[in-house]
């Protein structure tokens, strides 16, 4: 035994340690050459194909993206544009409304002045019919007046001047006092008949 360890050691002399043996290296080309060989026919394409569909996909996800930004400019647009409608349609019915409420306001003037016109001429209607009333029975009374002035002086004798002044003077007396509700005439007119008699 000690033989073969000499020769073992003789021979471990000759060759290094950190070089292989050749038929080590052999065996090791082989299943290197078919794991190198498997992997560049069935692993790199389907991680090729994998990198391919993803980058589709990547690609795809920016043209939508893409396509999206612009559909949303395209509703931003159009959102300003209904905005700017909007409020041109609201301004329009404001100054509508601005227009109809002076016009309403217009009308309502119209309608109190017809109105104030239509109470005035009443009350003008009103006071030319009281004060033909008034003229109609200042005229009778007047007349009932005179009636009763002709009878006092056709009563009384006016032998004398003085008689005679006092009866013109009852006369102006009774005219000054026709001013006077009718009653108040009609009180007077016997107090002015127990005064002539």
């Amino acid at each position: 035994m000690q033989n073969l360890a000499l020769l073992l050691a003789a021979d471990a002399e000759e060759t290094n340690p950190l070089l292989p043996a050749i038929y080590d290296i052999v065996w090791s080309i082989i299943p290197f050459a078919l794991v190198l060989l498997l992997f560049w026919r069935v692993v790199l394409p389907r991680l090729q194909k994998t990198l391919d569909e993803r980058s589709k996909a990547i690609e795809g996800g920016i043209l939508k993206a893409e396509s999206a930004q612009e559909e949303a400019n395209k509703s931003l647009e159009k959102y300003n544009l209904l905005l700017a409608e909007a409020r041109a349609e609201a301004l329009a019915i404001k100054e509508q409304a601005r227009l109809e409420g002076s016009q309403i306001l217009q009308e309502i003037k119209t309608a109190a002045q017809n109105e104030a016109e239509r109470l005035t001429a009443g009350a003008h209607a009103q006071i030319e019919l009281e004060r033909d009333q008034a003229i109609q029975s200042l005229r009778r009374e007047v007349g009932e007046v005179a009636i009763d002035m002709a009878s006092a002086v056709l009563q009384e004798r006016l032998s004398d001047d003085q008689q005679a002044a006092a009866v013109v003077k009852n006369l102006l007396s009774e005219l000054e006092s026709s001013d006077e509700p009718q009653g108040a005439k009609r009180r007077k007119k016997p107090a002015a008949g127990k005064k002539t008699s």
